[in-house]
């Protein structure tokens, strides 16, 4: 079972809580999904500013264009972002600084959930695994592809944040 779609639970005696369940968790039996992970050398605060500067995205992100949040960083707060010809309007559904980041997004009949998990790290680093599902008629159709270029994306995504948050 993914670790993001883990209900909250209350913890055993002489066990670690686990962690509270992002507010939307990706759809597993989703037509496209992917997942990836990377290690950053950055602590998980600097990661997150990076991360959650949406309005600033576009100057560290390639793949990014027109980034606009409307409103403050919490959740409910939709913002409007442009990436492989497609102009996407999200919505914020998590927002739990230096930890988790997610959001939900539409476009051509197709619906996303996209999160993020910042893990803090012993030596100072941070883990982040970024999840996404995409459902909707042009997902189911264009399966095989979508997952292709989502994981590919992903990845780029990592590699944009990595470098910028190391900086």
């Amino acid at each position: 079972m993914n670790p993001l779609t883990l209900a909250p639970t209350a913890a055993l005696p002489g066990t670690a809580p686990v962690a509270p369940a992002l507010n939307i968790p990706t759809n597993p039996a989703a037509p496209v999904k992917a997942s990836q992970y990377i290690r950053i050398g950055a602590r998980p605060e600097k990661v997150w500013a990076v991360l959650t500067d949406i309005n600033a995205w576009a100057a560290w992100q390639a793949d990014i264009r027109k980034p606009r949040l409307h409103g403050k960083l919490q959740p409910g707060t939709t913002f409007d972002w442009a990436t492989g010809g497609a102009s996407i309007r999200s919505t914020l559904h998590t927002v739990e600084p230096a930890r988790r980041f997610g959001w939900t997004g539409k476009t051509f009949g197709m619906y996303a959930v996209h999160n993020w998990v910042l893990t803090a790290k012993p030596d100072g680093s941070t883990e982040v695994e970024v999840t996404e599902t995409m459902e909707g008629l042009l997902a189911r159709v264009f399966k095989a592809s979508f997952n292709r270029n989502l994981a590919g994306g992903m990845q780029r995504w990592l590699h944009f944040l990595k470098a910028e948050a190391e900086k």
